[in-house]
């Protein structure tokens, strides 16, 4: 058993060269991953750092490269699959390229975001991929950008922050969602999303801070628009932001004069909410009302009958936004873009067809 009072003294680079029987200075360049070495003698040094259980130290690390190896993530709430799988694409293409990631958890919450950002930038991560909770509220991420640090946006852009941004194609894929359930009859369709809203309705679609929520909501109006159907703000819905307060939204809308037939959800928490909520009151999909929600999650496959969904490639949208972010800090030439991940709609059996 291994003395606690004398704990195992640390493998040193001098060790691991030691027993590869090369230079001290060419056993850092391969452990070091930099310089020229040949095949044979990077083979050798590997195998003794196996065998020697070699660990390095990445303090020591970053002094002499100037990098911490550590991306930054900041996301909106980890409890939604869509920043989930978004995760998990980030971390792929940051493995992938040698990096290793810090995960924080916003809540969409401004003032948790800024302090993610602070305590990340206090970490010397080498970038950061922020998903920001406010699109109108950027001081912070200015910061990131005057301290030097790559800055990539997910699933949220911001234009006049200058940095490039990976997103869904939001407003495309409103119109289509919503062009399906027109198309399937549908005359009083409501929009419901868990961004927070004082009274929960809307009067100006440019109050709406999130840019990816406002750009559904606008391809959602302008549908609605282009169909002569009158008011469509009316059922626009904020504030799904939990069980209860989803719950107290779909009261409201079904007790209204004119009440929607068809719901779309603008992300698959909110739509696993409404499909509690209509269960709750017993109603039945799609027979009392047709649903339509944002992200393929498992829940929407499995209900009876299955969720008509907009398939967001997330898992691409979050590998694309870190393979971004690494080519920012490897310094690669490239203009600023926003790189929109198309989208599609899958149907399945939550919209019913409307006799007109």
């Amino acid at each position: 058993m291994e003395d606690s009072a004398h704990p195992k003294r640390s493998v040193t680079v001098a060790d691991v060269a030691k027993a590869a029987k090369v230079s001290k200075a060419t056993a850092a360049r391969v452990l070091g991953g930099y310089g020229v070495v040949s095949a044979k003698i990077t083979d050798q040094v590997m195998a003794a750092a196996a065998a020697l259980e070699y660990r390095p130290n990445e303090l020591a690390r970053s002094m002499s490269t100037g990098r911490s190896g550590i991306i930054g993530v900041v996301v909106g709430d980890i409890e939604n699959a869509f920043f989930s799988l978004a995760v998990r694409g980030i971390s792929d293409a940051a493995r992938l390229a040698g990096f290793n990631v810090i995960i924080a958890n916003s809540g969409e919450e401004l003032d948790a975001e800024k302090s993610a950002v602070d305590l990340l930038i206090g970490k010397r991560v080498d970038g950061l991929i922020v998903t920001p909770a406010r699109c109108d509220s950027i001081d912070h991420l200015h910061h990131i950008r005057r301290a030097g640090v790559p800055l990539v946006l997910f699933d949220r852009a911001i234009p006049e922050l200058d940095v490039d941004a990976v997103t869904g194609d939001d407003r495309d894929a409103a119109i289509a969602a919503t062009r399906y359930l027109i198309g399937q009859g549908h005359r009083r369709l409501a929009y419901i999303s868990a961004m927070d809203a004082e009274g929960g309705g809307l009067t100006d679609i440019g109050r709406i801070s999130n840019s990816a929520v406002r750009e559904r909501v606008e391809g959602f109006v302008s549908v609605l628009t282009e169909a002569g159907l009158p008011n469509p703000l009316h059922y626009v819905r904020l504030g799904a932001t939990d069980q209860h307060q989803t719950d107290g939204v779909i009261k409201r809308l079904l007790a209204d004069n004119a009440a929607p037939t068809a719901l779309l959800a603008s992300d698959s928490l909110v739509g696993l909410r409404i499909f509690k909520s209509l269960q709750s009151l017993g109603l039945s999909i799609p027979k009392d009302v047709s649903m339509i929600s944002f992200l393929d999650a498992d829940w929407t496959s499995v209900t009876v009958p299955p969720i008509t969904i907009v398939d967001q490639r997330v898992y691409e949208m979050g590998k694309l936004a870190g393979e971004r972010l690494i080519a920012r800090i490897e310094r690669t030439p490239l203009a600023v873009e926003r790189l929109r991940v198309s989208t599609s709609l899958v149907v399945r059996g939550s919209v019913a067809t409307i006799s007109r």
